[in-house]
């Protein structure tokens, strides 16, 4: 691999030419890393510096890192380039917000149509001025996503690079689909203490959540106990760690007529059938704790979720691969599943193992390399049911 090659992360953005603009914002020495991020989900890349922003960082280095054309004439006739499926200013200063809201910036690339960003970097006390409040309006007004870092020592810093490309994706790809996807692991409080709990890292949920998020969906989580965090950009995550608790609150998203639901969490099949207040004393000779099966939620939701698209999930060992499909055939036919996502706990880990067995609701069953492949799988299976 090349210096100036990047790992290929994800396909939001491919095929898709993005206008780049740099202003002078001292955040401008981050362009090199979000050229590169956006290359990573696919982006082709024009960028254009202005004066200002070519004394931070130099056009060199911005080309190295887009491996596009820089235009170093902000007054440059912008009409004369292709149509661009996405503008990204990164950072925007507020004279930036000026000049856009009275024409005097980007007019031609906006007469286009095209969606557009600003990530605004300047100090605190400039970006809680009434002044940029109004500026800030202006362009909302007229179709700019506004994207606002966080505060820190005294200034507004320009989000993560990660946060701005996958935002970006969101924003260009947009649909009306929405998605609930369950994740993580749940457990069963015995007391105040101590619970059962089942193992799940959460990890695969939250990457199908990332991907679809990406993809433009409307995208909810509802997650048990998880050990990694959530993508800071997914707009909302309902924590739910204990089954019931969780089931309740797919019930009340699906009074929402949920277009797809993503059955991805490690749920109890057997619960603590009564909870001990505080907490038992230590040094007992022996505890009974009495167990009891739980709510199987793909069954509970099956009426609510009626029409909608549902992917489960189906975790097996011991049994050979063609056992594996008939299980995952067999949730799909008794929970009105359209797809199940099966897997063996033997392969889990195992380089030389697929990553996963889709098998749709006529029984067809297909491999899965690669955590990409399932991704990709999720979104056609979507996509040709909807």
């Amino acid at each position: 691999m090349r210096d100036t090659d990047v790992e290929v992360r994800g396909t939001s953005l491919a095929g898709k030419h993005v206008l780049l603009g740099v202003t002078g914002g001292i955040a401008a020495v981050d362009s090199v890393r979000l050229g590169r991020e956006l290359r990573r989900h696919g982006a082709k890349l024009t960028t254009i510096m202005t004066p200002s922003a070519q004394k931070i960082i130099t056009p060199l280095a911005v080309k190295w890192a887009t491996q596009g054309e820089v235009i170093t004439d902000w007054d440059s006739d912008l009409s004369a380039l292709s149509a661009f499926d996405a503008i990204l200013v990164a950072p925007t200063t507020r004279n930036m917000m000026a000049s856009f809201v009275h024409g005097l910036a980007l007019s031609a690339a906006r007469g286009q149509g095209s969606p557009i960003m600003m990530v605004p970097s300047m100090h605190s006390n400039l970006g809680s001025d009434p002044i940029t409040d109004d500026l800030v309006q202006n362009c909302t007004n007229q179709g700019v996503l506004i994207l606002w870092g966080s505060a820190e020592e005294g200034k507004r810093k320009t989000p993560h690079h990660e946060e701005i490309v996958a935002r970006l994706g969101q924003m260009v790809n947009a649909n009306s689909t929405s998605v609930v996807i369950t994740l993580g692991a749940t457990k069963s409080f015995i007391d105040d203490i101590r619970s059962v709990q089942n193992t799940s890292s959460g990890r695969t949920g939250y990457l199908i959540a990332d991907d679809l998020y990406r993809k433009g969906y409307d995208v909810t989580c509802v997650s048990g106990v998880t050990s990694m965090e959530a993508p800071t950009w997914l707009p909302l995550n309902i924590i739910a760690p204990e089954p019931n608790n969780m089931l309740k609150e797919l019930k009340a998203l699906a009074k929402d007529q949920i277009d797809v639901w993503i059955h991805s969490a490690a749920v109890l099949d057997y619960v603590v059938s009564e909870q001990i207040e505080g907490k038992i004393a230590s040094l007992q000779s022996g505890l009974n704790i009495d167990l009891i099966e739980g709510a199987k939620h793909i069954l509970e939701l099956k009426e609510l979720c009626e029409g909608a698209v549902r992917i489960g999930f189906k975790l097996e060992s011991g049994i050979k691969q063609k056992d594996l499909v008939h299980r995952a055939y067999a949730q799909n036919q008794k929970s009105g599943m359209t797809a199940t996502i099966a897997n063996r706990l033997e392969d889990l880990g195992d380089p030389e193992k697929p990553r996963a067995w889709l098998i749709d609701s006529h029984g067809a069953h297909f491999i899965l390399q690669t955590e990409a492949d399932m991704c990709e799988s999720i979104r056609c299976i979507i996509e040709n049911n909807r």
